[in-house]
């Protein structure tokens, strides 16, 4: 049975609103976590709706939902049009996701995702996956470190750190986030130290789970398996999602621009459905973590 702790849905109402919802349509929620949207989407299902859900993280699956209409799939969402193909579907009505790491992997120490605890140097979203937090710090090369924390930390330090983290685990392993801090310490400004480490677990943990190219990954074959009409509705948190989303539902490319026809026109598949959604005030003051979350909705054409 799910705890009530284990995730506090973002912009539960909005999100689930925005994919419009048809009672005998078929929707997937690609971040299942504690399965708070899964169980609006399923509230506004008639008894012929299907609601097809992913989660890689296994602790999710204690969460599952008791309801005939409901597939768990304890997978990473990149292999969306796969599985769902096994499962005999080719188009669907809905797909949201709401991206980012859950408040149970932020609050399980042993996780390593969150910067509150002394823990191993871990941060996988998969438990199974073979690259850990450590294998970055203690594996990766100057180089590959330095553009790990410059690209997913957006940290200007990034060539002065990775030459002190490789300098520092040359005398000894680093594996643990005490002994990271420690290392990085230097560049902890007292008043900005909990924004820095933030960024540079960001980092690391976008890394670690290679969460831009899955995203990537996602968007791209969401056209192939929308309906037209179909609606996307995606949460992000930090401004690397976020660009990628907009830029995608904006002209159906992550970078430069489409090719345009004799009279300027391109085609894109999707189109943009209202504005970019906010959480309120209210909801920041309930649940924190809700304050950078930025809800993009677009349909397919």
């Amino acid at each position: 049975m799910m705890t009530m702790d284990y995730h506090n849905a973002v912009l539960l109402i909005e999100t689930v609103d925005g994919l419009d919802i048809k009672p005998n349509g078929v929707y997937v929620d690609v971040t299942f976590g504690g399965g708070g949207h899964s169980r609006e989407i399923l509230s506004r299902l008639g008894p012929n709706g299907k609601l097809y859900a992913f989660d890689q993280d296994k602790d999710a699956l204690a969460n599952t939902i008791d309801d005939e209409r409901f597939v768990l799939i304890n997978e990473n969402f990149r292999y969306i049009k796969r599985f769902l193909r096994f499962y005999g579907v080719k188009e669907v009505d809905g797909v949201l996701a709401d991206f980012g790491v859950s408040s149970h992997q932020f609050d399980v120490a042993e996780r390593g995702f969150s910067t509150r605890f002394e823990a191993d140097l871990d941060m996988r979203m998969n438990q199974d996956s073979k690259i850990s937090a450590y294998q970055v710090v203690n594996n990766y090369s100057e180089e590959q470190i330095k553009n790990v924390l410059l690209q997913y930390g957006e940290l200007r330090q990034s060539p002065a750190m990775a030459r002190v983290i490789v300098t520092e685990r040359a005398r000894e392993e680093i594996k643990t986030s005490e002994q990271l801090k420690k290392v990085l310490k230097p560049f902890l400004n007292h008043k900005k130290e909990n924004k820095v480490l933030a960024q540079i677990y960001q980092a690391i943990r976008i890394e670690v789970n290679q969460e831009i190219e899955v995203l990537k990954e996602l968007l791209l074959q969401t056209p192939e398996i929308l309906k037209e009409g179909g609606r996307l509705s995606f949460i992000s948190y930090h401004s690397l999602e976020d660009r990628l989303v907009k830029r995608f539902i904006r002209n159906g490319l992550f970078e430069g621009e489409p090719e345009r026809d004799m009279f300027g026109n391109f085609e894109v598949p999707l189109r943009k459905v209202g504005k970019l959604i906010i959480p309120s005030r209210l909801e920041i003051k309930i649940n924190n973590r809700a304050r950078s979350a930025k809800l993009r909705i677009a349909e397919k054409i």
